[in-house]
């Protein structure tokens, strides 16, 4: 065990740069344990799903003042492509990361021992799998890198408006992408109005002006000029929450409820 833990604290020394905190403060043995334990318990839940492609969520933030359960989205696929000797199933994850808190973001194609090593505030996780022709249509984008990156917007504000195209967070991403794999959409306005189409309602943020203003000065990451000033103004801010895409999936014919893995 403390081989496998050494080597795992070498392959990741480096990842830090290409994740959200960027801290300086190594990670801990403890929290290199517990991350590859949910890795490898989802790891096992997606391979008896049956699934080659589900949303996949971790809760990096505590966000449960705001309702809301899981922060963070990406996309996980069974990589028949991978390592033909490994002995566990090879499954990757493509999701967009913002850089160190600033105002930009790009997408990462990781295992699922990086995508738990991000200091999460629950060791558990969610996903949801996708209907057959959803699965069908994502497998080949997700591995053209260049398609992939189709509807990606690098300005980055963690709270951007569901239906503007200024900003993108990363759920957003996820969404959007998900819808141009559906109908090949060729801009992220055809993308949003086909999820409009389908109903699909935005998470809501319930934000007072002291917070608006606090996050506005203090976090590069966090805009709302994108945000109609009436609702802005109200505190209602509508963004893509991993929740609220959970909770549409089923409704819209789109995917399965929302399966959990608790190591």
């Amino acid at each position: 065990m403390k081989r496998c833990v050494w080597v795992l604290l070498l392959l990741t020394a480096g990842w830090a740069q290409a994740g959200r905190p960027c801290e300086d403060k190594p990670l801990t043995v403890q929290q290199i344990e517990r991350g590859m334990n949910l890795a490898e318990a989802t790891a096992r839940q997606l391979e008896a799903s049956g699934a080659q492609v589900v949303l996949l969520a971790r809760a990096g933030q505590d966000l449960s003042k705001y309702g809301v359960q899981w922060s963070h989205l990406g996309f996980a696929y069974r990589d028949s492509q991978g390592d033909a000797q490994a002995a566990q199933p090879v499954w990757r994850v493509l999701h967009k990361l913002n850089h160190c808190g600033s105002a930009r973001a790009d997408l990462f194609r990781q295992g699922l021992g990086e995508f738990f090593l991000d200091r999460p505030h629950r060791y558990e996780a969610a996903f949801a799998r996708l209907s057959p022709a959803l699965q069908s249509a994502l497998m080949p984008l997700l591995r053209d890198k260049a398609r992939v990156a189709t509807l990606h917007e690098p300005r980055y504000s963690m709270v951007s408006y569901a239906w503007g195209s200024k900003y993108q967070q990363s759920n957003q991403w996820v969404l959007e992408t998900l819808a141009l794999a559906s109908q090949g959409a060729e801009s992220r306005a055809q993308a949003q109005a086909w999820l409009r189409e389908r109903d699909y309602q935005p998470g809501l943020l319930r934000l007072s002006t002291a917070t608006r203003l606090g996050a506005r000065v203090s976090m590069a990451n966090v805009e709302f000029d994108d945000h109609p000033s009436a609702q802005r103004f109200a505190g209602r801010i509508e963004t893509i929450t991993a929740d609220s895409v959970f909770a549409w999936l089923p409704r819209a014919g789109a995917g399965d409820a929302v399966e959990l893995v608790k190591p």
